[in-house]
């Protein structure tokens, strides 16, 4: 998906810099939105209700916010960057690609240790948490790579700070992200996985084995920015969409917690 939409968009600025201007066809076109891989249902709501009010259907595409964060400074002309994370987004307005004054902090999440949806096991996710006792003899943890992807790297903060990451840290199964991490448990090959409240709630396969404590990790933040690349004139009204009452309100209805 995040393939064929970048390709589209990549032949509409090529016709722009053979006719010196954005071309009608681009003007015209949807916003394509970078967006955090756990923002797959509630984007995509978001998308479908701008619709309904008449415009154009926004263009999504959803990896983990390190992947997007690459494609947008590589030049994909993508109109909208949302970065699980406050890393991956400076790490993008560092490199000048932020229109200025359009950078927010738009949501806010939570994050839960899973496990299947018929497993009993249950985690009191404290200082002192041993998950190499609750994965069993051949148990492997799954989460996003915890050295870029964001919800990996929570993660990883979380045990770290609470003392259980050393131990635990060889049984990880790294997915590239979130998302694959919640795959993993939910066909049984991981026993136990990091993921956030919205990827649990998401899915009828997981459920919650505990909750890690907000302060054990950096605030899950959400920023949203329009990018310099883009050419959507849709752009701007869906990023003050999504700002609004009514979008907000639709995430709020996914489980995420809004700004």
């Amino acid at each position: 998906m995040l393939r064929r939409s970048l390709l589209a968009a990549l032949a509409l600025v090529g016709l722009a810099g053979v006719t010196g201007a954005v071309p009608a066809a681009a003007e015209g076109r949807p916003p394509l939105v970078l967006a955090a891989a756990s923002l797959q249902e509630s984007m995509n709501a978001a998308a479908d209700a701008w619709a309904k009010h008449g415009h154009p259907r926004p263009v999504l595409s959803f990896a983990a916010s390190s992947a997007l964060a690459r494609q947008a400074a590589s030049g994909a002309p993508a109109d909208l960057f949302v970065s699980a994370d406050l890393d991956w987004m400076d790490d993008v307005q560092r490199r000048g690609l932020v229109v200025p004054g359009t950078r927010t902090e738009l949501l806010g999440n939570r994050l839960v240790l899973i496990a299947p949806a018929g497993s009993k096991t249950r985690v009191a996710v404290r200082p002192g948490v041993d998950l190499r006792r609750a994965l069993g003899p051949n148990g492997r943890l799954a989460m996003a790579n915890p050295d870029a992807v964001p919800a990996g790297k929570y993660g990883k903060a979380a045990l770290e700070k609470l003392g259980g990451w050393t131990t635990v840290a060889p049984l990880v199964v790294r997915g590239e992200s979130v998302r694959a991490a919640l795959a993993l448990v939910e066909r049984g090959a991981a026993p136990l996985g990091i993921v956030y409240a919205t990827d649990a709630r998401a899915s009828a396969k997981v459920r919650i084995a505990g909750v890690f404590p907000a302060g054990s990790h950096p605030s899950i933040v959400y920023p949203a920015a329009r990018l310099k690349n883009g050419t959507s004139t849709d752009a701007e009204p869906f990023r003050r969409f999504l700002n609004s009452r009514e979008g907000k309100a639709i995430f709020a209805r996914f489980g995420f917690t809004t700004r």
